[in-house]
């Protein structure tokens, strides 16, 4: 891994960081990926988890369980959102050093009526601005490679686009640091350079399934990846993750938390090579043609 500065100690106020947590495939460790990040990124800024997943393919409800939000069958899609109304549907989370963030997700009982969530990116985007948080952490749920194809093929924009053109979007692209996990994940490197996304300012998470070294396989794609990308980061085997998910983040080992750190570093990095440091304030996102969020 490529050596990172330290992010900054704290967002400027106005301004917004995006980072959608993007895989090609399941099992890739993505919602670990974007639990690590957010626990890391909350020091610097007011930061929130986007679930957009469907409640029951989701681990985010499991992980929030307990507390009073109402999450986001609370928010109407036919009337417009205050931030207090944002803020009340949105469930706390313990970061690694005392702080807080937040997560939007859908957390109610399994058997009721499934939410029509939003696949549009602009939608997430846009109901993240409404209560001002300044580090936003999307975990996506489609499969980055299939969707670039299925729409070039359709001469449509796509949801891989859609959320690497968000103002100030740092992808994060996941793969299990597997032989399998690292062809998956160069195989959709190879389709995002065809359609010219933003590789440059993109970083990679390669995450271990089992403790022990890192296979060659591995070592080899993630040297053959890092000129492409802003950064390569491993995120190391915590059995604690294994056993708890990432329910309680005090059992973390302290290598997981280290990695956690030079994830949100890297994130910040590239954003800084890209735009400057600080930050530009974020722009308003412009009303959508649909209620925000679709649900």
């Amino acid at each position: 891994m490529r050596k990172q500065p330290a992010p900054s100690a704290v967002m400027a106020q106005g301004t917004r960081l995006v980072a959608p947590v993007l895989s090609a495939v399941g099992g890739s460790g993505r919602s670990i990926v974007a639990n690590l990040l957010a626990c890391a990124l909350a020091p610097t800024g007011a930061t929130v988890v986007l679930d957009t997943a469907p409640r029951l393919s989701s681990p985010w409800p499991a992980w929030t369980s307990g507390g009073p939000a109402a999450g986001l069958a609370a928010l109407p899609a036919d009337q417009p959102l205050s931030p207090a109304q944002v803020r009340q549907a949105a469930s706390c989370r313990p970061g690694l050093d005392g702080s807080q963030w937040q997560v939007l997700t859908d957390g109610r009982d399994w058997h009721t009526r499934p939410l029509a969530l939003p696949d549009e990116p602009a939608a997430w985007h846009q109901l993240s601005a409404i209560d001002g948080w300044q580090a936003v952490v999307a975990d996506t749920a489609h499969p980055m490679a299939h969707d670039v194809l299925a729409a070039r093929c359709a001469g449509r924009q796509g949801q891989t686009r859609g959320w690497c053109e968000l103002p100030y979007a740092i992808p994060v692209l996941c793969a299990a640091a597997t032989a399998q996990g690292i062809q998956a994940l160069q195989q959709a490197v190879m389709a995002l350079h065809a359609e010219g996304l933003p590789l440059q300012r993109a970083v990679v998470a390669l995450v271990a399934p089992t403790d022990g070294r890192t296979p060659a396989v591995v070592r080899a794609g993630a040297t053959m990846l890092g000129p492409r990308t802003a950064a390569v980061v491993h995120l190391p085997y915590d059995p604690g993750i294994r056993a708890h998910g990432l329910g309680i983040p005090s059992r973390l080992r302290p290598r997981t938390r280290q990695a956690a750190g030079q994830l949100a570093a890297a994130v910040h990095a590239a954003a800084r090579a890209a735009w400057g440091d600080p930050l530009p304030h974020a722009p308003r996102p412009a009303p959508l043609s649909v209620p925000v969020p679709a649900l």
